[in-house]
């Protein structure tokens, strides 16, 4: 959807950038002026998931907080009022730590809150919210994005608690959260996932980075690796006022429904690791980067100013079966690219990683000058032997079965707007997240999804526990009138989809054509996938009870849609 504001809230952006009647500490930003690359590419520091006991790994319980403190996003910024991940408020940073478990180890984490009573951003109290029955204290609770593991500890959307768990949702757990680590290696992050609060609780800082390592089957393969050459990008984008704190609208696209929120968030100033259009001095030979883009609403297509490529070795959490080889790459919001680039190729002496994802993505604005950069590569000149190499094979999982599938669902995305075409709210099939759970998988089955998008913007899906891979995308001819009949009878089958969905056919892009746990929905197509409620690794059962409370969720992870309420639940059965 089109950012379609009010004539009265674009004079009222102009007035911050530029300062009429405004104190200095409310002018905003003009990310222009800030200076690019001057600001070394983070490290994120790290804590490991397991402990060895005599050379043996043994599970390991981590204590992590949430904490309220101040962070340099770049030189000449003033420090920024955040909210960070971190064993203790000196050590939280933004992004939070990377967590490194060990495949088959347990790790424990207690989930900490140690939060004021008021937000550091505007929150809009009008769309389903956390609401503790005393008002103080921020909600939170935090989801490992991409983890297979018990749903008490998956993070739901109502199991968000406050400082010193003083008040807990309505579908809270417990205060220690169990990850077995037993799926297949590769990357996960973690971030909060209060209802209602996603969007603000992540652009105040709460996100990080989570691998899990299986070194007996990774190591044979020959990436490169090492803190020097593996390593993790995660990339989002603010605006900031002159003062250093993060800008975010107050006014939302129709106040008089929804005071504060607005149907996206885009920033202008692209941050890497922490720190704005960083810098990274890099040797001559293959460097493998965990990409992870962590904003709000912003697509990012990743390419290299000199003509560098890309080479996949893995999408999300998964490894692919074969390398694939890009010169440019999209993300959606909290899509992974794992990849290997190879600077002895370069013809110079640096390069650019840069982006040209329109936003909204696919129809909305071009990208300016500042949010068409992302970091840059100083590329030593010195060649040098090169250990490390990318195999022609990785690592083959079970393949799609369409005939194990045990039933087709529908999954039907809608956006609901004013007379004045200004997007109010969106549902996923005409449901709120309260209406009764309709989706119920059967634990260890396989199931046909058809997601169709009725409306302008891709959705990027994510489906909690579940992996799956994305077949086909096939075009909705007479899309108007198939959405009209969508409208009054919310039944795909009723309204004769197949009558619809027999235009063009898009092909899923090779490198994700694995499993996969985060999928962009193109709009005015349905797109059909395999998804799988069991492991891909290995043919076993789950180590938990997947049909325990509060169960999973499914939802477009733009997280302005997600909490306002393009979610919904989702509850693993045993029979069906």
């Amino acid at each position: 959807m089109l950012m379609r504001l009010s004539a009265l809230i674009h004079l009222l952006y102009y007035a911050m950038c530029l300062g009429f009647g405004m104190s200095e500490g409310e002018r905003l930003l003009i990310a222009s002026r800030l200076q690019m690359f001057v600001d070394e590419l983070p490290l994120i520091p790290t804590v490991f998931g397991y402990q060895l006991v005599d050379g043996k790994p043994m599970p390991r319980s981590l204590t992590i907080g949430m904490f309220h403190k101040k962070w340099k996003f770049h030189q000449d910024l003033p420090a920024t009022p955040v909210f960070a991940y971190g064993t203790s408020e000196l050590t939280a940073t933004v992004p939070g730590p990377t967590i490194e478990a060990l495949h088959g180890v347990d790790t424990n984490i207690t989930w900490q809150n140690h939060l004021p009573s008021q937000h550091i951003l505007p929150w809009d109290p009008t769309i389903p919210t956390a609401a503790p029955a005393n008002k103080r204290g921020v909600p939170t609770v935090v989801h490992l994005h991409g983890g297979i593991h018990e749903p008490e500890s998956d993070g739901h959307a109502r199991t968000w608690f406050t400082a010193g768990f003083e008040e807990t949702g309505p579908a809270w757990t417990k205060e220690t959260y169990h990850y077995p680590n037993k799926q297949q290696p590769g990357n996960l992050w973690y971030h909060d996932h209060a209802m209602g609060l996603t969007r603000v609780n992540l652009l105040a800082g709460l996100i990080g980075n989570y691998i899990i390592r299986q070194p007996e089957v990774e190591v044979p393969l020959g990436l490169p690796r090492g803190d020097e050459f593996d390593r993790t990008l995660l990339i989002f984008d603010r605006d900031f006022f002159v003062n250093g704190s993060i800008f975010m609208n107050t006014t939302g696209n129709n106040p008089t429904i929804h005071p504060q929120w607005q149907p996206e968030y885009f920033g202008n100033v692209i941050i890497v690791n922490g720190k704005a259009w960083p810098r990274m001095t890099v040797r001559r030979r293959k460097y493998r980067f965990r990409i992870i883009n962590t904003s709000n609403a912003r697509f990012f297509r990743l390419y290299f100013s000199n003509g560098l490529e890309f080479i996949h070795v893995a999408s999300d959490s998964v490894y692919l079966e074969k390398p694939v080889i890009t010169n440019a790459t999209l993300l959606a919001p909290s899509e992974i690219a794992d990849v290997v680039v190879d600077f002895s190729k370069s013809e110079s002496s640096t390069a650019i990683l840069a982006n040209n994802a329109p936003y909204p993505y696919p129809s909305g604005d071009q990208v300016n000058e500042a949010s068409s950069k992302v970091m840059k590569f100083i590329i030593k000149s010195q060649f040098e032997v090169d250990r490390y190499d990318v195999p022609d094979r990785l690592i083959k999982y079970s393949s799609p079965d369409l005939s194990s599938a045990s039933r087709r669902r529908y999954i039907t995305m809608f956006e609901y707007t004013t007379a004045a075409d200004e997007p109010t709210h969106l549902y996923i099939n005409g449901l709120s997240f309260d209406d009764p759970v309709t989706e119920m998988p059967k634990v260890g089955s396989t199931e046909v999804w058809s997601v169709i998008n009725l409306t302008d913007d891709n959705h990027p899906l994510h489906v909690h526990l579940g992996l799956f891979t994305a077949l086909d995308q096939t075009e909705l001819l007479g899309e108007e009138e198939f959405k009209n009949c969508m409208v009054k009878l919310y039944d795909a089958d009723k309204c004769n989809v197949s009558r619809y969905a027999r235009g063009k056919k898009i092909e899923v892009p090779a490198h994700e054509k694995g499993w996969k746990n985060v999928f962009k929905i193109r709009p005015g197509y349905v797109t059909t996938m395999i998804v799988k409620f069991s492991y891909i690794h290995v043919d076993s059962s789950y180590p938990f009870d997947a049909t325990a409370e509060p169960g999973y969720v499914y939802h477009c992870h733009i997280l302005d849609h997600e909490d306002n309420v393009m979610m919904r639940p989702m509850k693993l059965v045993n029979d069906q």
